[in-house]
Order: structure tokens, then C-alpha cells, then sequence
């Protein structure tokens, strides 16, 4: 079993910068892909980044492309999403998870962390 926690959320105004945390517990996790996405009130999860277990791949959306930018600390069990020249739209609530293989489905969940972006 593998819990997530996710830290760093808050309210920033537009074209601020916020890191959220996605910190590990349980075994496997150093092993595993981990992604980050979020959601909207009346709007599907959708997908903003992921990283592989030893850093060497990373993915994002096309609307987060050179704003975002997602890491790993194995030391620490981390994940972190780097958030720069933030967007109104950019207002979600962000959670991470996580999975031991390529393809499938994320296994486990964080809660999530508000993010509120002001203009």
C-alpha cells in the first residue's frame, strides 16, 4: 500500500509561482510513475504531468507545457509539481497519484490541495 499526501496549495495571484508536494509512504513507491492532475467544479480529472521512478521521462499537458514542471526527490519519497507564471485557469484542485507499471490505472490517490489563482 502506498498514501499520498499533498502539501503547497494555496491562493497566489496570476503570474506567481507555487511547488506542490506529494509526499510517500508504503513500500514500492521509489519504484513507481507518479503523476500529477486536477479538477475543476462540473469537469473531469484531467491530466497535467508524470514522471517515471528514476526521473528520466517526463510528460505534461499541452496547456502546462514550459509553466510546469514536475520532479522527484527518492531520497525524500516526493514528488514535486512546480507551478511558475500561474493563470486564472490554472485554479483547481491538484492531486497526485501513483501506479507501478507504464500503463493501467493509478492505483492511489492523494486528497488533494486547493490552488486559487486571483487576477
Amino acid at each position: 500500500q502506498v498514501q499520498l499526501v499533498e502539501s503547497g496549495g494555496g491562493l497566489v495571484q496570476a503570474g506567481g509561482s507555487l511547488r506542490l508536494s506529494c509526499a510517500a509512504s508504503g513500500r514500492g513507491f521509489s519504484t513507481y510513475r507518479v503523476g500529477w492532475f486536477r479538477q475543476t467544479p462540473g469537469k473531469e480529472r484531467e491530466f497535467v504531468a508524470s514522471i517515471t521512478w528514476n526521473a528520466r521521462i517526463t510528460l505534461y499537458a499541452d496547456s502546462v507545457k514550459g509553466r510546469f514542471t514536475i520532479s522527484r526527490d527518492s531520497a525524500k519519497n516526493t514528488v514535486y509539481l512546480q507551478i511558475d507564471s500561474l493563470k486564472v485557469e490554472d485554479t483547481a484542485v491538484y492531486y497526485c497519484a501513483a501506479k507501478p507499471g507504464v500503463s493501467g490505472p493509478w492505483d492511489y490517490w492523494g486528497q488533494g490541495t486547493q490552488v486559487t489563482v486571483s487576477s
